[in-house]
């Protein structure tokens, strides 16, 4: 891999967050109004005393820098971004909006990061055998079923859970990520937060586990008959080691490329998991910035979820060369 070619991609990388701001920065405003307004209107509706309403207004919108030009407000946004500073929210005001991401930020990663990490194992490991000719029969015919579940909607599949685990049996725990009378701090706390985190998490693993089994199981059938499976089990090696470290090593190659671009889309659907389940990650974040139009927290999000998405596919790139061998870019760089 040569330096140009990780210079061009990093390079790529850059523009696609410029792009991804600017894109983040123009889309929250074209709602009406602005969001100063819709506060003071907000607190006037839920009883606020409100004195000197327009002239608090004002002084808001120029705290916030929403009296100057669009253009004036995209500069002033740019170089906040290029020292790394995201603005104070304002339906949060004086709280900035890097200490609102970093509060949310560590649960949606958790729970982001464990379920790609479980679905993406389980669903290469049972599409690998559903192609495997050695499976049972029986095997093959349940694990469809399985697959099914790909074509329902992550917030559908939240909701079935949370009827049956948290409303019918009450076995689980249906919102937030802690119980309200549990005070405990520490690792002491950590069984509590497991047990709240279950149903999110299985949301998402049930709706992403077939998309995997779908996928290996086309690239393992693509990989049986080849000659060093052929040789593997000329040598008389066992049928466990030959599926592990031949076949199935083989099939989930391509897999692994999928693996990046489809983090975007486990992103936006653990956003609408954590709305259903109270979760306190960035998608409950987010929709709650929306409801109070708030700008900084809403295009602070946006930001760090395409930065995710773009980091992932970046690093994938750099690093694919070296999870197979027969990959080289400079030829084509």
């Amino acid at each position: 891999m040569s330096l140009s070619y990780v210079a061009r991609r990093v390079a790529f990388f850059v523009l696609i967050i410029w792009l991804a701001a600017t894109s983040i920065f123009a889309i929250v405003r074209l709602a009406p109004g602005n969001p100063v307004s819709y506060q003071i209107g907000r607190m006037a509706q839920q009883g606020g005393a409100i004195q000197n309403g327009p002239a608090l207004i004002e002084q808001y919108k120029k705290q916030f820098g929403l009296d100057k030009s669009v253009l004036h407000q995209y500069g002033s946004y740019m170089t906040q971004l290029l020292h790394l500073n995201l603005g104070y929210s304002i339906a949060d005001f004086p709280t900035k909006t890097t200490t609102l991401i970093g509060q949310a930020l560590p649960w949606t990663l958790g729970l982001l990061f464990s379920t790609i990490v479980i679905s993406f194992v389980i669903g290469s490991l049972l599409g690998g055998l559903m192609a495997w000719r050695t499976t049972p029969r029986v095997v093959r015919q349940l694990l469809p079923g399985l697959m099914a579940l790909s074509a329902i909607p992550y917030y559908l599949v939240a909701l079935g859970l949370l009827y049956v685990f948290a409303y019918k049996t009450q076995l689980l725990p249906p919102n937030g990520s802690r119980s309200v009378l549990d005070h405990t701090t520490g690792f002491a706390a950590i069984p509590d937060i497991l047990r709240h985190s279950i149903l999110p998490a299985l949301s998402i693993i049930l709706a992403v586990t077939g998309f995997w089994m779908l996928g290996t199981r086309s690239t393992m059938i693509s990989v049986l008959g080849s000659d060093y499976l052929l040789l593997a089990e000329a040598k008389g090696l066992r049928d466990t080691r030959v599926f592990l470290r031949y076949a199935l090593r083989t099939a989930i190659v391509p897999q692994i490329t999928v693996l990046a671009v489809w983090i975007g889309g486990v992103l936006s659907g653990a956003i609408l998991v954590e709305t259903v389940f109270a979760y306190p990650g960035l998608g409950k974040l987010l929709v709650n910035a929306i409801n109070g139009r708030d700008y900084p927290v809403i295009e602070g999000v946006g930001l760090v979820i395409v930065i995710s998405v773009a980091g992932a596919l970046l690093l994938l790139d750099l690093l694919f060369p070296l999870l197979e061998p027969r990959v080289r870019y400079e030829r084509h760089a």
